[in-house]
């Protein structure tokens, strides 16, 4: 049986190799032996894995899973065989999410709905995730405030957008490009403001002030942050700290994925006089600490309903073969691939 693997070089370059692996042979009081049917991509956070020491020659690629459960342990309450399953498998997980068959405890996963297929749920099930986390969980987001996601048509981006109109929050977003903003202003329910941070012309600060009488914006959702003026050609469309300071409203909440953000006293005085609050948007959290195991399992379960009624609608590109899994996991450790890919098995 054959697993996806990948290993950092010593100049930083990232290998990917299918090769095989076994599954144990025993099932321990919780676990669940599930036959995998969609594995979607992800990047690989290798800094993650340097900070929580989990020192592996070969890192397992693929954690996001959707199958059906072959066998459970003595003491599995939750699942029986047959059940069809979605979930996340734990950071320190030994094996990859591409192998036929995985060995997991089951309190990484919830029940599939049968109107959901494979891909879908595989694909939606950490994106969702990280938008409750965000908006719920982080923001505290109630209806009637006013929320700007940068990078919209982004995975996490649109289901974050979906999310919010939901529950009756105005959306502004930024598009990356033409085809993003084409993408936005045809969203339904619509998009308040697409914002075209491709154009030189148009300004984040201005746009998002104008939009909400000068207040600002109560939730600011990130996709990284320039530090300095002067930054990498790849995050030439990510907006200034300052930017988003700026155009926070009193009392307002931006939620970073910037792993490194840094605010001088300057920037913290800001913050002060707005009453406003930063959140560091890391959601790992739920299965590197089991302190909410409960609350975790219940936003994959949510998740999954809002995928069978239509609130959370991806983007997706067709699934692929095992075989081209490889290839494929390069564009998406590069950030080359705008939708969320899933693998076939």
């Amino acid at each position: 049986m054959k697993g996806l693997y990948c290993k950092p070089g010593d100049q930083g370059d990232v290998k990917f190799v299918l090769q095989e692996t076994n599954v144990p042979s025993n099932l321990g009081s919780h676990q669940v032996k599930i036959q995998v049917k969609s594995c979607a991509l992800s990047p690989v956070d290798f800094k993650l894995y340097d900070d929580l020491k989990l020192e592996k020659e070969h890192v397992p690629v693929g954690r996001e899973i959707a199958g059906v459960v072959l066998q459970v342990g003595p003491k599995v309450t939750f699942f029986q065989a047959d059940d069809e399953v979605v979930g996340i498998l734990p950071v320190d997980a030994e094996q990859s999410g591409l192998c036929s068959t995985v060995v997991t405890d089951e309190y990484n996963l919830v029940q599939k709905p049968e109107k959901v297929n494979w891909f879908e749920a595989a694909a939606v099930i950490k994106d969702g995730l990280r938008a409750y986390t965000a908006l719920h969980t982080l923001a505290r987001m109630a209806a009637g405030q006013t929320v700007l996601v940068l990078d919209g048509a982004g995975p996490f981006g649109l289901l974050a957008i979906q999310l919010a109109h939901y529950h009756g929050v105005k959306v502004l977003a930024t598009a990356l490009s033409p085809e993003d903003q084409k993408f936005l202003e045809e969203l339904r329910p619509s998009v308040a403001r697409v914002i075209r941070v491709w154009d030189s012309k148009e300004d984040l600060v201005d746009s998002c002030l104008e939009e909400t009488g000068g207040l600002g914006v109560d939730i600011i959702i990130d996709s990284g942050v320039r530090l300095y003026e002067e930054e990498p050609e790849a995050q030439r469309h990510c907006p200034h700290k300052h930017d988003l300071l700026t155009l926070l409203s009193v009392g307002g909440h931006w939620v970073t994925t910037e792993q490194h953000l840094q605010l001088d006293p300057p920037d913290s005085h800001i913050l002060f006089l707005k009453a406003a609050s930063l959140s560091f948007l890391n959601d790992e959290v739920w299965t590197t600490s089991r302190a909410k195991q409960g609350r975790y399992l219940h936003i994959l379960k949510d998740v999954m309903d809002k995928l069978c009624t239509g609130t959370f609608r991806p983007q997706l590109e067709d699934p692929v073969p095992l075989y081209e899994a490889t290839v494929s996991m390069e564009m998406v450790q590069r950030k080359q691939a705008r939708k969320r890919i899933a693998v076939k098995l």
